[in-house]
């Protein structure tokens, strides 16, 4: 089974890119093939809504300045897609906002290609906002017509300082949960 990671921090190393290694080692140890994508590199190009992929129907973005195609056909391939980013002001971040935005534009309109997948999100905060990223990529995953995965308690992660997430002993438990859970779905699908 495949697992595709999206992080949508602008921080190549940080609290966002330390647990979402945690996250997909987990992953790995448990039979996952697992793959990254840090979607800051790519600075993605805004939506301008041209309404091309919906005319067109086939799940594709018409602007080929990115790698937006590219990534769709890997979430297409992929079992499992996990979201992830940090709360900078509340929501998720605004690269990967782009991302969302013009993944669920071509997605929803064109193809369905994440309906019935399964999803997961993981929210990093400093103190605040990690409910509102959770719940943002949540509702996109459920958009999409995505299976998402929970825990107990939920994959919100609160850390500051890079290394900051390992002393968030209930936001470990939240991710080594999420895994289980996702292990335990996709061996009942199978």
């Amino acid at each position: 089974m495949k697992v595709l990671a999206l992080n949508g921090s602008p921080r190549l190393v940080g609290n966002t890119s330390h647990v979402l290694t945690y996250f997909l080692d987990k992953l790995n140890m448990e039979g996952f093939e697992t793959e990254y994508i840090q979607i800051y590199e790519d600075h993605m190009i805004p939506c301008n809504c041209c309404s091309s992929c919906e005319i067109r129907g086939d799940g594709r973005c018409v602007n080929e300045d990115d790698r937006m195609n590219e990534y769709l056909d890997m979430m297409r391939s992929a079992d499992v897609i996990i979201l992830t980013s940090p709360s900078y002001f509340g929501t998720c971040t605004g690269q990967l906002k782009i991302f969302l935005e013009r993944a669920g534009y071509c997605l929803t309109t064109g193809d369905k290609a994440l309906k019935g997948k399964i999803g997961a999100a993981i929210a990093i905060q400093e103190r605040d906002g990690g409910v509102s990223v959770y719940s943002e990529l949540t509702n996109w995953m459920l958009r999409n017509g995505m299976v998402v995965i929970g825990s107990d308690p939920l994959p919100i992660i609160t850390g500051l300082a890079p290394n900051d997430w390992e002393d968030d002993s209930k936001g470990i438990k939240a991710l080594d949960d999420l895994v289980e859970s996702i292990t335990e779905l996709v061996v009942s699908r199978n």
